[in-house]
């Protein structure tokens, strides 16, 4: 099966946890939320441990599509309709400041050349898609961020001149080398095992902190019962082909209001994710494996854009929703924080959210954490 982001990339090897230690902060897993989370906290003097019950973005992190998006899941003019003018502005202006962090922080794994959104793959289509399209765009200007009208090879659409794509195992891998050189501590194959107030617990031992961040996303409510009911767990699947010699992708690509998506990457490969609509109930899962029914949806849409390339790889990874499509990022217990359910737009949201606890813990107040949370 493998996973396309795999290909050419080691990751580095770190020790279990078998003592018990003290630090300032703990982080239970270890994907691009937590990583993030780790290397500010070090960053900003604090004595900081991160565990992970696997290796280093072995979940969605190290799974997911590439795609560096601006905004939360849904799209800005929904937003503004659900919360507001003033919030709208403010979430999105926060994912805005965060890409610009990822990619001063680890540039080697991203490229900001922009993101499509498209509404017509092709002239004479169902133009509801393009209606809706046209609408984020609209709000998009009214607010005063950057977006332009797209008329080219890969359809009829619109450009995010400030999104992009980034590799998801590269960027982990530098964010865990960036972390340790400033003093952070990592274990993997460490699963939590207990968490409360001012101490984690594993299999073969325990650190004692004043402060803990559960950034786990996919299994959030494993990890924290108290949030079971405000989550739902969720499986996102992918495929990726050998090189693909005929076609030219610029652009990552959002079809279908981002139920579907894809990127070419510098090597040719065409790495696809979505068809989570066909089945939804079916995906509802936090079952990892991933199913024939959603390979052969990918794999018609391939063809309908004009990959000829084989496939190669076909994964899935776990990820949370919640109801209002706002992640979580709350206080469960004194000191002890749960980060996630991005539903599906992790990459940006839960870095920007792992990291604002760290200021929080520190400053006293974060204003992201305040818009998001409020």
């Amino acid at each position: 099966m493998g996973i396309v982001w795999d290909i050419n990339v080691e990751r580095p090897e770190f020790p279990q946890l078998t003592k018990n230690l003290e630090a300032d902060f703990v982080v239970v897993g270890l994907g691009g939320s937590g990583l993030t989370a780790l290397l500010h906290a070090a960053q900003r003097g604090l004595s900081v441990i991160g565990i992970d019950a696997d290796r280093i973005a072995a979940g969605a992190a190290g799974r997911n599509g590439g795609l560096l998006l601006a905004g939360i899941a849904d799209f800005h003019h929904n937003v503004r309709n659900d919360f507001g003018v003033s919030r709208a502005t403010a979430l999105y202006q926060h994912t805005l400041d965060e890409m610009d962090r990822i990619e001063a922080t680890t540039p080697e794994a991203v490229s900001r050349i922009g993101a499509l959104r498209i509404g017509e793959l092709q002239k004479g289509e169902d133009s509801e898609e393009l209606s809706d399209t046209y609408a984020h765009r609209d709000a998009l200007i009214a607010d005063g961020f950057p977006v332009e009208d797209y008329e080219g090879e890969q359809g009829i659409g619109i450009l995010i001149p400030t999104d992009g794509t980034f590799h998801p195992a590269k960027r982990a891998v530098q964010l865990a080398k960036l972390a340790t050189t400033v003093g952070a501590k990592i274990f993997t194959h460490s699963p939590a095992i207990k968490i409360e107030s001012g101490l984690v617990t594993t299999d073969q031992g325990s650190i004692k902190a004043k402060h803990v961040v559960v950034a786990v996303d996919g299994n959030l409510e494993k990890a924290l019962p108290e949030i079971s009911e405000l989550v739902q767990p969720t499986r996102l699947q992918m495929i990726s082909t050998a090189p693909e010699t005929k076609l030219n992708l610029k652009y990552a690509v959002y079809v279908r209001q981002g139920w579907d998506y894809w990127q070419q990457l510098p090597d040719g490969r065409i790495a696809i994710g979505g068809g989570r609509d066909l089945a939804l109930d079916q995906e509802a899962t936090d079952v990892v494996e991933p199913t024939q029914v959603i390979r052969d949806y990918l794999e018609r849409k391939l063809e309908s854009i004009g990959v000829t390339a084989p496939v190669e790889h076909h994964w899935a990874a776990i990820v949370s929703y919640t109801d209002s499509g706002l992640p979580i990022v709350k206080e469960v217990q004194p000191g002890v924080w749960a980060v996630g359910a991005y539903c599906g737009t992790g990459n940006v949201v839960g870095a920007l959210l792992a990291r604002s606890i760290v200021d929080q813990y520190i400053d006293g107040h974060s204003q992201a954490i305040s818009d998001f949370a409020s």
